[in-house]
């Protein structure tokens, strides 16, 4: 088994090498296009790219910092609630709230008639929202959880039993929040927000629909505009070297977060969080409330509201039957592929449990990095190789086998999320003490025996959160599915983009709450999982 995993770990790493290898076939044609993308469209590119990871980066840690002291470090009407329904905007897709929120803002939306009729004002009452600045608003409303249910675990750790001992020797609450409890914090704060720049430089569906300049649009038009790969390579090689930088910064914050956390001492339990009164407490209520109600109660109202609008507005009533057609092919690609990427995380994480050494170690690691790779530079890589195949062996129908079809949606699937589904098998496995295999061995179970009877059965719980995660993110998936989706086979992600971008945004309403629906489990299920005893 070990050879066989070996080789799917390294075939699932081709897209990546595939980017990279551009570097190493440069020719004058290619050094050419290097050139005018360096004295045209480079600079752009990264300008707004760095503009809008600053200001998500900005605004992630003031909200969801802030949100994850409020409730752990206080306590306030309202603190067990917020605690779960801060997790909510996780659930809603970055470009799902793009066009909630452009519908419901615009100059002819019915909120900006009514104010002008009411008070008769002129013109736009507000900047348009597609804009860099109201990109960042977005993913910051979408992203923040990341930041939050870091900092939310560190201060839980530590934090509270910190402060009420710096209450004890004097120090007043603006002190021990800034220079006590926030500072336990930074590496997890630092975690997460590596992780909502991930997010924010992987996003196509909100540059795109808002006309943004960032190197995953440009990736895309270099590719399905332009035709030329070159160029697209290269612009998914500089992305790419980005996130792993982001990767790195991450992984670093989560082992100093690590040590924190073990370090953590006795007392938690008797410690109490600080009570809020009078202005304090309706700050923090505010603090709390605001990231919900705009990052997703408002922008379901308003779908929902735009969805009804459709039914009750329109000769023919709502596409059913094309609905069901949507949702049948989302279903299908996402059941199909985390049952593919379940079985080998299962698989692979059993075989790095025996230990040994070789290539297969070093190969997981590489598949682990996939879920950080933007599914543009993913659909570019795994076109890249295919192209050169099919121009060395012109009789052989590669590109037929991957392109527009199920096979290669399903591969790009796999490289993005298998990591998912890895990570939370191992986690699973962690649990699963070693000493269980040597005592079964012991009694003349072999391997196979010891999978299935012993194994399995622990591991179910982590299998069926692998699945169901992997299940939400091909859900969500858009820009490689864009590339490589099979003619006529449009997923409830595609079609919400198309009807957006065509302005047919009532249209887009039913699918978009349909994807939200979906990632509503996981949530669900991850706020059940932190629920505290209560205090």
């Amino acid at each position: 088994m070990r050879p066989v995993l070996t080789l799917l770990c390294l075939f699932l790493a081709l897209p990546v090498a595939g980017v990279l290898g551009a570097w190493f076939a440069l020719d004058a044609a290619a050094l050419e296009v290097l050139r005018h993308q360096a004295s045209t469209v480079l600079a752009g590119y990264a300008a707004q790219s760095l503009l809008l990871a600053a200001g998500v980066a900005v605004g992630v840690v003031l909200v969801g910092a802030g949100a994850a002291a409020a409730v752990t470090l206080f306590d306030f009407p309202g603190r067990r609630s917020f605690e779960w329904a801060l997790l909510l905007p996780l659930a809603m897709p970055a470009y799902v709230l793009a066009y909630a929120w452009t519908d419901a803002l615009q100059f002819s939306s019915p909120l900006q008639m009514a104010l002008r009729d009411a008070f008769g004002w002129q013109g736009a009452l507000w900047p348009d929202v597609r804009s860099l600045w109201g990109a960042v608003l977005l993913f910051v409303l979408c992203l923040y959880p990341y930041v939050y249910l870091l900092a939310r675990g560190a201060l839980g750790e530590r934090a509270v039993p910190m402060m009420e001992a710096a209450r004890l020797l004097g120090a007043g609450t603006r002190r021990r929040l800034l220079e006590v409890a926030l500072p336990l914090a930074r590496p997890a704060i630092a975690a997460g927000t590596a992780l909502a720049l991930m997010e924010t430089l992987a996003d196509y569906g909100v540059g795109a629909y808002f006309g943004l300049t960032t190197f995953s649009t440009g990736i895309t038009k270099a590719w399905l505009v332009m035709n030329d790969r070159v160029a697209a390579a290269q612009l998914a090689s500089l992305l790419l070297a980005v996130v792993a930088l982001l990767l790195w910064a991450e992984r670093r914050a989560q082992r100093r977060l690590r040590f924190a956390a073990g370090r953590g001492g006795g007392g938690a339990a008797e410690a109490r969080p600080l009570r809020l009164h009078g202005g304090a407490a309706v700050f923090a209520v505010a603090l709390c409330a605001l990231p919900v109600l705009l990052g997703f109660v408002l922008p379901v109202a308003w779908l929902a509201w735009l969805l009804w609008q459709e039914a009750t507005l329109s000769e023919f009533g709502l596409p059913l039957a094309r609905f069901a057609q949507w949702a049948w092919s989302s279903f299908r690609l996402a059941a199909v592929a985390a049952l593919a990427a379940t079985a080998l995380a299962l698989a692979l994480a059993y075989v790095l449990r025996r230990r040994g050494g070789g290539v297969l170690p070093a190969a997981a690691r590489v598949l682990s990095l996939g879920y950080a790779v933007p599914g543009a530079v993913i659909a570019v890589g795994i076109l890249i190789p295919v192209g050169l195949l099919q121009e060395a062996l012109p009789s052989v129908p590669v590109s037929a086998w991957v392109t527009g079809t199920l096979f290669g949606l399903l591969y790009a699937y796999l490289v993005r999320f298998s990591a998912v589904a890895l990570q939370s098998v191992e986690a699973g496995y962690a649990r699963v003490p070693v000493s269980i295999d040597e005592s079964a061995r012991l009694l003349g179970g072999g391997g196979r025996r010891l999978f299935l009877e012993l194994h399995l059965p622990l591991l179910k719980r982590s299998a069926l959160a692998a699945a169901l995660l992997v299940f939400v993110d091909v859900m969500k998936e858009l820009p490689a599915t864009l590339v490589l989706r099979p003619f006529g086979s449009d997923t409830l992600a595609v079609v919400a983009y198309n009807f957006a971008r065509d302005e047919r945004l009532a249209e887009a309403a039913l699918p978009s709450l349909a994807i939200v629906a979906v990632g509503l489990l996981p949530v669900v299920l991850l706020s059940r999982a932190l629920r505290a005893p209560a205090r």
